[in-house]
């Protein structure tokens, strides 16, 4: 019996974090695939390639003296200036370009990560949310103004205790106290509120 309770809670969590992923509101991992990073070092590889067979050619040319050093040099000039050139500052410009767009993939993964945790499980501590996620304080509290800032949570946290409360936003609407200490404290509209009793922040 206690055996088919635990699975039965274990189903209720794991169809609780599912629903969580697919409402949240962040896009998914596996949609978004950051193709910048192959294209720019297949732009660079090609690039570096064009040149170094043509500087091999011509090189080649100029020992059986089929060509005269002025031509080589012009030739050399122009392909480097109309096609190595472009290539590789393209490359170069989408790889950096990749890489930005995979730390803001590994950004949202933290924030959805924290979003299926916090939700989950109601209530949470700090310092877990931090082991779990291998992050920082500061770095959980940013993730979580920005997800406050995009309208995907909805709760409060009391930095003092270091606990974390997910809550409807509907739950907290129109109260007029702290949901936290219980202060006189009127709760409406969108965005942040600090509790200037207990320093408790409400994201409604």
């Amino acid at each position: 019996m206690q055996s088919g309770a635990a699975d039965r809670r274990t189903d209720r969590i794991d169809r609780s974090r599912s629903r969580t992923r697919s409402n949240s509101g962040l896009p998914r991992s596996s949609d978004i695939r950051s193709s910048g990073k192959t294209i720019g070092l297949i732009l660079i590889g090609v690039g570096l390639a064009i040149g170094i067979a043509l500087g091999a050619w011509l090189a080649a040319a100029l020992a059986e003296d089929t060509v005269e050093l002025s031509g080589a040099l012009l030739g050399l000039a122009l392909v480097l200036l109309f096609m190595v050139l472009p290539l590789v500052g393209g490359g170069i410009y989408i790889l950096s370009k990749g890489r930005a767009e995979e730390r803001d993939l590994a950004n949202v993964r933290e924030q959805r990560a924290l979003l299926d945790i916090v939700k989950t499980r109601g209530q949470v501590q700090i310092s877990d949310v931090v082991l779990e996620l291998k992050s920082t304080r500061d770095k959980v509290q940013s993730d979580l103004h920005e997800l406050v800032g995009k309208g995907l949570f909805s709760g409060y946290v009391d930095w003092s205790k270091g606990v974390l409360y997910s809550v409807e936003a509907s739950q907290l609407n129109g109260r007029t106290s702290c949901p936290n200490c219980g202060g006189q404290l009127e709760l409406a509209g969108k965005g942040l509120i600090k509790c200037p009793y207990c320093g408790a922040e409400i994201f409604l």
